[in-house]
Formats: structure tokens, C-alpha cells, sequence
């Protein structure tokens, strides 16, 4: 890294004489803050980690090593920057959340501690007991039903063409909203984990059912997450996968480049196996690619440019899901910064979830709404390749939907009602908004539990009326 602060992005100087009319006025060069990328020391703030050089902090060993995996280690990092009250706002918060506490060094440092209650990551990492709020009367722990639709433990088979084998239960950090709380991650206060370790016989099981239906194309390695996979078990699932006739197209999914990208800068086994099953991929007329999670322009640093310019450099794709979430990416700024600073550094946009219905997380969730107008805005401020499209993932198992396409949206009840004709043809999927969010008329219904059947009748019933 070299300068230690943020400098504007020089424009190649242009004689006068030679520019046309212009039909628009220039950008001031200032404005265009996506390319602002962090390469100071910005760690040296954290008590824990001043004195921690940069060789040390890009060390994905180190990385691992000192990730904070519960409270106490959460203070003795931070030290005087936290308060005792917030200490205990967060130790209250995780005995009530359904995900158990992992959080790298490099997400650490880049928490304002001046303004945790605000701060975009913190929301997303470390709960707090005082910003939680009760859950949804219609959420349920699989809101996505993935389950449901495996044949075998650890495979999804829910899309026609499609496949999501979940490959281990554990990621590098854990994520509060996560929608497999249900299997990620450590037993916790609120939640006893369906396991999906890494074991042989399982993964047999998968390979062998992928195999035997010809109708799939399209595989997603997740978990979990693919970043903590080991090198050989890379490079087994892709010859596994590969050596299919019928599979044409595999993404790992992995959210390791938003919270430890020092990964790809010094685990080279890593990276080199993931170049071999994207090059052994497009020898066979195959698509490999890489799937990431950038929810916040904060979180792409100088590292993150280096560490993506090495898959660049190979040859490896990077597309960008996000995850729509109060708090963090919810206006029209910061999600156009997100997405023009992620094509900045050669990730391409591809969805934004809104928000699944999942246990503790209340208060990060959106309207339907909100969502709506943020993608309506979105759309046109840079190019169609860079621009995500807006899904609902329905629950109960109706796979991703364009936000747009509800079959009835009420915002007063906060009711939407999606169809999903290709994936479970003749069923209706339900989504409930955040209820502190509805208005008063909408609150106070949802008050009373002899209203919520009412609610979903009257959605269905509108519905059908369009019919």
C-alpha cells in the first residue's frame, strides 16, 4: 500500500482545443469518491493492532488467527474505544441472537468505534440488545425452506437446471442476518445447529445425485462458505463436477474478498486451486466462476482492489450479491456508491437480495417499498452489466423473483404475495415487511393475532381476483 490517505483521482490532462462541446457539464473530479480506496494503516486505530505492520495485517494466517470469536476477546481487542454499557449491550445482544460471533481483524478496524451504534458493519457483524427488536409472528428459522428441497443433506435442488450444494457449515466471519442460521456456525443460546461438516460419505451423496439427473447445469458450492474449504477439496469438487457431461456452469460462493481479502493476496495454494478449476472449466467449454457478498462501499479497501486484481489477473470472474439491510445500504448514495465502487475494482453487480425473513434480525430488514424506490432510482446511473436486479427470495421455497414482478403488494399490512409458475407452479409465497415500519393502521393490526390470518386472506383473495 502506498499513500497513506485517500487522494482524489487524477484525469489525464486534455488540450483544450481538442475537447467538443460538451452537452453535459464535467464531473468534478472530487466527486468521484468510488475510487477513494483506503491505503492507510487504518488498523493502527484498534488498541490491539497498532503497533501490527502491514505485512502482518495482509497475512490471511494472522488474519485467521485473531478473529474475534467471543465477547471477551471482542473487548481486550477494542479496549477503551467501547464503553461498558456497550460492552454489554453486545454480550446481552449475542445471547439473544441465533448466530454465534466471528469477526475478522481487517472488519474489526474498519468499525467507526466513535459511532458503533451507527456503523454500517458493526449492524452487520455484532448485535446489540438495545436496536433489536421482536421478531415477525411469520418468520420461521428456514424461511427459505432450502430443506424442503434437498434430496440429500446439503443439496438444494429447487430450480430445474439448478443446484446448491452446501459444501461445510462454516464461513470466515458470521453474519448476523445469515439465511442459514439454521446450520452455520456454532450451537448458540437460541439455536441448535443442523450439522453440514465436511464429510465424505455426504459429499458421495451429493456427487452421485447431481450425476444421475441430466436436467442439471448449473451447480453453487456454498456453505458455509467456500473459502474455507481446503485447496484439495477445492480442486475434488471441481473434477467432481467438471468430469459431469451435463454440467456446463459452477459458481463458488464465498464472502471471504468483503471480510478477509488477504486471503487471495497470500494463500496461494487457495487461489491456485480455484485457478485450476476455472481454467480446467474453460479447456472444457465451461463457466467457473466466483460469487461474492459486498454489502457496504466501506468495505472495499486497497486490499480488496490488490486481492481481487490477482483473480482478475487469472482470468476468474467475480460477480456481487448483496443483501438490501437497514442501516447499511438503504438510500440511493450508498448503494450507488456500492455498486459504482465495486465495477471500480472489477466486481460485477449481480443481485440485491431484499432482506430474508431471519430470526433476530428484525431491525435490519426493509419494505418491500423502500427497496422498490431505491431500485427504480438505481437504475440508468451506470451500465445495464453493472446494474443489479432487485429479487425476493420467497419464502416457503419459491426461489428468487424480480421485487417487481408481486402478484400483490399491500403497504399498509406489509402483505406481498409472489408466484413462482416455474419453480412450484400454482402456489403463492408470502413476504412480511418489518412491522415497526408499517403505518400506525398496519401496526396495529399485526397487534392483534386475530388479524393475521385476515391479512393473509384478504392478499389472497386479491390475488386471485387478478385471475
Amino acid at each position: 500500500m502506498q499513500n497513506e490517505t485517500p487522494s482524489p483521482t487524477k484525469l489525464p490532462v486534455v488540450s483544450s482545443t481538442s475537447v467538443p462541446q460538451a452537452l453535459k457539464p464535467p464531473v468534478d473530479p472530487a466527486t468521484l469518491t468510488h475510487r477513494q480506496l483506503r491505503r492507510d494503516r487504518f488498523w493502527a486505530h484498534i488498541p490491539a493492532y497498532a503497533n501490527i505492520d502491514e505485512a502482518t495485517f495482509i497475512d490471511h494466517k494472522w488474519q485467521s488467527k485473531h478473529t474475534i470469536t467471543n465477547v471477551d476477546k471482542l473487548l481486550n481487542t477494542v479496549q477503551s474505544l467501547v464503553s461498558p454499557e456497550f460492552y454489554a449491550d453486545v454480550a446481552e445482544g449475542f445471547q439473544r441472537s441465533p448466530m454465534s460471533i466471528r469477526v475478522s481483524p481487517y472488519l474489526l478496524s474498519l468499525i467507526d468505534w466513535q459511532n458503533p451504534y451507527q456503523d454500517p458493519l458493526r449492524i452487520q457483524f455484532i448485535p446489540v440488545r438495545t436496536k433489536q427488536l421482536p421478531d415477525h409472528p411469520k418468520l420461521g428459522l428456514d424461511s427459505l425452506g432450502e430443506r424442503a428441497d434437498a434430496p440429500t443433506p446439503g443439496l438444494t435442488h429447487r430450480y430445474v437446471d439448478k443446484a446448491l450444494f452446501l459444501a461445510l457449515d462454516t464461513c470466515p466471519v458470521y453474519c448476523r442476518f445469515c439465511t442459514r442460521s439454521y446450520a452455520v456456525g456454532v450451537d448458540t443460546p437460541q439455536v441448535e445447529k443442523f450439522t453440514l461438516r465436511v464429510n465424505e460419505e455426504r459429499w458421495a451423496k451429493a456427487f452421485a445425485y447431481i450425476a444421475s439427473r441430466h436436467e442439471l447445469e448449473d451447480i453453487v458450492i456454498s456453505g458455509g462458505d467456500s473459502y474455507n474449504l481446503r485447496p484439495a477439496q477445492i480442486r475434488e469438487i471441481g473434477d467432481a463436477l467438471l468430469g459431469m457431461d451435463h454440467i456446463r456452469r459452477m459458481r463458488f460462493a464465498t464472502k471471504g474478498p468483503a471480510v478477509m481479502p488477504q486471503k487471495l493476496l497470500s494463500d496461494h495454494e487457495w487461489v491456485d486451486a480455484l485457478t485450476y478449476v476455472v481454467e480446467k472449466g474453460r479447456k472444457l467449454g465451461k463457466d467457473v466462476m466466483l460469487h461474492t457478498h459486498f454489502n457496504h462501499p466501506k468495505e472495499i479497501t486497497g486490499i480488496t482492489q490488490d486481492a481481487i486484481q490477482v483473480l482478475f489477473s487469472r482470468g476468474v470472474f467475480v460477480r456481487n450479491q448483496s443483501v438490501l439491510i437497514r442501516g447499511v445500504n438503504d438510500s440511493v448514495e450508498v448503494m450507488g456508491q456500492l455498486l459504482k465502487r465495486l465495477a471500480y475494482v472489477n466486481v460485477h453487480p449481480y443481485y440485491v437480495y431484499i432482506h430474508d425473513m431471519v430470526q433476530g434480525t428484525e431491525d435490519m430488514r426493509t419494505t418491500l417499498g423502500e427497496a422498490l424506490r431505491i431500485e427504480k432510482t438505481m437504475r440508468g446511473s451506470t451500465a445495464g452489466f453493472n446494474t443489479p436486479m432487485f429479487v425476493m427470495d420467497a419464502p416457503g421455497g419459491g426461489g428468487k423473483r424480480d421485487a417487481h414482478s408481486y402478484e400483490h403488494y399491500n403497504p399498509v399490512t406489509g402483505v406481498s404475495v409472489y408466484a413462482a409458475p416455474a419453480v412450484k407452479p400454482g402456489q403463492l409465497f408470502y413476504y412480511f415487511d418489518p412491522i415497526d415500519r408499517l403505518p400506525p393502521e398496519g401496526q396495529a393490526r399485526w397487534a392483534d393475532p386475530a388479524e393475521h390470518d385476515k391479512m393473509l386472506e384478504e392478499a389472497r383473495q386479491a390475488v386471485l381476483a387478478k385471475r
